[in-house]
């Protein structure tokens, strides 16, 4: 079961090391372009928290990573995700190809900014 994660450190490592890279590398951007958010483990997968409020979540499977930026995230960047699987909340990268990080920053930036502008409402 992966709620048995304490970390995403701990989390990240029970992968193949190109599925570590690409993990890795979705976490720093996520870092860089929201470094006042907190790590955590929500649901079992890795989760970014900003101001008590879930940012973004972010997991690995047998063939895609998922990218989860809430319903909003997907919404308001639809067109250029027009390539990907998607659901309500949910972005799948393919894992035989290169993850669009320019793209994620963007997203996060948004949901960071829809979060602060939530809490200052």
């Amino acid at each position: 079961m992966r709620d048995q994660f304490a970390t995403i450190d701990e989390y990240i490592a029970t992968f193949s090391p190109e599925i570590q890279e690409k993990l890795r590398g979705i976490r720093a951007v996520i870092r860089k372009t929201a470094p006042d958010a907190e790590e955590a483990i929500r649901y079992g997968i890795p989760t970014l928290r900003q101001d008590g409020n879930n940012l973004v979540h972010f997991a690995a499977f047998k063939d895609h990573l998922s990218f989860f930026p809430t319903p909003s995230g997907v919404a308001k960047f639809q067109k250029e995700l027009s390539s990907y699987k998607l659901s309500k909340g949910t972005i799948q990268f393919p894992l035989d190809k290169p993850v669009p990080y320019d793209l994620v920053e963007r997203i996060v930036r948004f949901r960071a900014g829809e979060i602060r502008e939530k809490k200052n409402a």
